[in-house]
C-alpha cells in the first residue's frame, strides 16, 4: 500500500465531520478534490472505508478501523509542528484555544495582551458549548480549552485560573432593585428566566436554590446569555448570570445586580491541557499569563454592588 499523510489527514476529515463537502470547506479543498483523494485511498488499500445509506454517510468497519490510526497520526503530526514551533521560539506559531461560550466575554483583551507581546504568533479561537470544547480537547485539535467545569474522563491536567461569579440581574425598574438586601426566600415569589437544561449556570443555580430549600417559578428558558439579558431588561422576569457578561450592560445601566443573600455564587474558571501534550512557546506562555492572573478580580467586582440604582 501507498498511503500518504495527505490521504490520511482527508479521510480523517471526512470521518469526523460526516460528509465530503464539509470536509472540504475545512481543508479548503474542492469537494471534487476530496471524493478523488477517498477513492485513491480506497483502491490502495483494496476496501471500501465509506458507505452510503441514502443521504447517510458510514464509515466500514474498515473504515472504523482506519479512523483510529488517522486521528492517531494527526495527533502526531501536531506534536511534531509544535516541537518545531518550540525552535521558531515566539517569533512565529500558531496558538490553538477552545472555550465555552461564556469565557469569550472576558478572554479577547487578554488574547488582544498576548498579541501585542507576541505579534508573530497567530491565534486560532474556537467558541463552542462544553461538550465541542472537550472533543477538541480529546482529539488534540487544540493545546488549551477553557470551561467552567473540568471532566472526570479525560486524561487533563485541569488548573483554576479566575472565579466565575454568578449574580442575580434585574431590570433597574424591578421593585427588588432599590433594596439594599434582598432575602433569598423572596425570590421564590419573583419569576426567574433561566438558561437551557443542561447548562453549566442553570445546574448551578438549581443546585444553591435546592440547598437552601427555596423553590422559584421558571419563566421562558434560553440558549444564550444575550436572549437571557434581554429578558431580563424587557421585565420577563429576573435571571441569574456570570458577572462576567454583563460589564457593559452595568456601565450603561441597562441592568442591575441584586444584592441577594447568598449570592454571588461563586464557581471557577480552569485552563484545561492532555496530560501528555507537549505545548509550544507560545502555548505555554499563554497559559502562564492566565495562571498569573488574579482569580479573584470578578468576585470583588460582583460583591461591589456596581450598577444598582442610586
Amino acid at each position: 500500500m501507498h498511503i500518504t499523510l495527505r490521504h490520511l489527514r482527508i479521510f480523517e476529515a471526512v470521518s469526523r465531520c460526516g460528509s465530503f463537502s464539509r470536509a472540504a470547506a475545512e481543508l479548503h479543498l474542492t469537494q471534487p478534490a476530496v471524493s478523488m483523494q477517498m477513492k485513491q485511498l480506497e483502491e490502495q488499500i483494496g476496501l471500501p472505508l465509506i458507505e452510503q445509506v441514502g443521504k447517510r454517510m458510514f464509515l466500514t468497519e474498515a473504515g472504523r478501523e482506519l479512523q483510529g490510526h488517522a486521528r492517531d497520526m494527526a495527533s502526531r503530526m501536531a506534536d511534531l509542528n509544535a516541537a518545531m514551533d518550540q525552535f521558531r521560539s515566539l517569533e512565529r506559531g500558531l496558538l490553538r484555544l477552545a472555550v465555552v461560550s461564556t469565557a469569550n466575554y472576558f478572554l479577547p483583551p487578554l488574547i488582544a495582551d498576548f498579541n501585542r507581546q507576541h505579534p508573530g504568533v497567530r491565534v486560532s479561537l474556537q467558541v463552542a458549548n462544553r461538550e465541542v470544547v472537550l472533543r477538541a480537547l480529546a482529539d488534540n485539535s487544540t493545546d488549551l480549552a477553557i470551561t467552567g467545569r473540568p471532566p472526570d474522563s479525560l486524561d487533563i491536567v485541569a488548573q483554576h485560573f479566575m472565579d466565575n461569579p454568578l449574580v442575580v440581574i434585574a431590570a433597574p425598574a424591578h421593585r427588588l432593585a432599590t433594596l439594599q438586601a434582598v432575602p433569598l426566600h423572596s425570590l421564590a415569589e419573583e419569576t426567574l428566566v433561566v438558561r437551557e437544561p443542561g447548562s453549566g449556570t442553570r445546574a448551578a443555580v438549581e443546585r444553591h436554590f435546592a440547598s437552601h430549600g427555596v423553590a422559584y417559578r421558571v419563566g421562558c428558558e434560553f440558549g444564550t446569555n444575550e436572549a437571557l439579558k434581554q429578558a431580563v431588561r424587557a421585565g420577563l422576569g429576573l435571571g441569574v448570570v456570570s458577572v462576567q457578561t454583563i460589564e457593559l450592560e452595568l456601565q450603561t445601566r441597562c441592568l442591575v445586580v441584586l444584592p441577594v443573600e447568598g449570592f454571588p455564587i461563586v464557581r471557577q474558571w480552569y485552563l484545561l491541557q492532555r496530560t501528555h501534550k507537549r505545548l509550544s512557546d507560545a502555548a505555554r506562555t499563554f497559559r502562564e499569563m492566565l495562571l498569573g492572573l488574579d482569580p479573584s478580580t470578578s468576585l470583588a467586582a460582583a460583591r461591589s454592588g456596581r450598577g444598582r440604582p442610586a
